[in-house]
């Protein structure tokens, strides 16, 4: 068992599936106390459960990251349980409505903005003083190709995340003299539930055809970065922009 992240305290938001659910795997495997933070508690405590009888230390949390009060009754539950936070993966999101911007109603928007893009500011704005008080740490932010180029009919998921690229990219200014590395990944098309809703239509060979690797990503190639990016083996990358698209934006 590797010990690369022993003693230290993990959230990951959407923990209870794909991405976020990998990761915790990878922490707990590498001797970290993680909490799984999701909209659905059950999910969040499958995997914990799972993660528990394989020897890890992990507790589910049930919590909608859109909602400031959830970010911080998730970072106070961390430091309850396990003593300290030193590590957040902001993984949770959406997808939303696929409509042009001037069939988008104010609602479909504001939907899918306080998700993705207010659900991290609510998460750092929590963890970053916890972890500044536990001596500093790594924080990863989801993304997505989505935050870096333009994806018709999904105007407000490509607003949003091109928010998360920037929101990380200040605080990682911010913080990165004061101990906390900040980054952001930016995942093509993984297999993860967003994604598995087109599979099993003539999507789905649209969709592996926009990669020049050929084929759709996995939760667990994602989850790798991720990893590495909280590992101190990244000691030296801040406000960076990981792209894990299976060259999609080369193209």
């Amino acid at each position: 068992m590797s010990t690369e992240f022993l003693g230290k305290v993990a959230i990951v938001s959407g923990g209870g599936s794909g991405i976020g659910a990998e990761a915790a795997r990878l922490l707990c495997a590498g001797g970290a106390s993680v909490v799984l933070s999701d909209i659905s508690l059950e999910a969040a405590e499958s995997v914990a459960e799972e993660l528990t009888q394989a020897g890890g230390k992990a507790a589910a949390f049930r919590a909608n990251v859109a909602k400031e009060e959830d970010a911080a009754a998730t970072v106070e539950f961390a430091k309850k349980t396990f003593g300290a936070l030193h590590l957040a993966f902001n993984n949770a999101g959406i997808i939303g409505a696929e409509k042009h911007v001037g069939e988008l109603s104010p609602e479909e928007w504001r939907g899918v903005i306080d998700v993705n893009l207010n659900g991290v500011f609510y998460g750092m704005r929590y963890q970053i003083p916890a972890i500044l008080a536990a001596g500093g740490g790594a924080i990863v932010n989801t993304s997505s190709i989505a935050g870096l180029t333009g994806i018709a009919n999904l105007g407000a998921y490509c607003a949003s995340k091109h928010g998360v690229a920037g929101l990380t990219k200040s605080a990682a200014i911010e913080y990165s003299k004061q101990g906390i590395r900040i980054n952001s990944v930016h995942p093509g098309y993984i297999m993860t539930p967003l994604i598995a809703q087109w599979t099993d239509t003539d999507l789905k060979s649209t969709l592996e055809h926009l990669h020049p690797i050929g084929r759709l990503g996995e939760p667990g190639e994602v989850a790798e970065v991720v990893c590495f990016l909280l590992s101190n083996k990244a000691s030296f990358v801040s406000g960076s922009q990981i792209v894990v698209d299976g060259g999609y934006l080369s193209v």
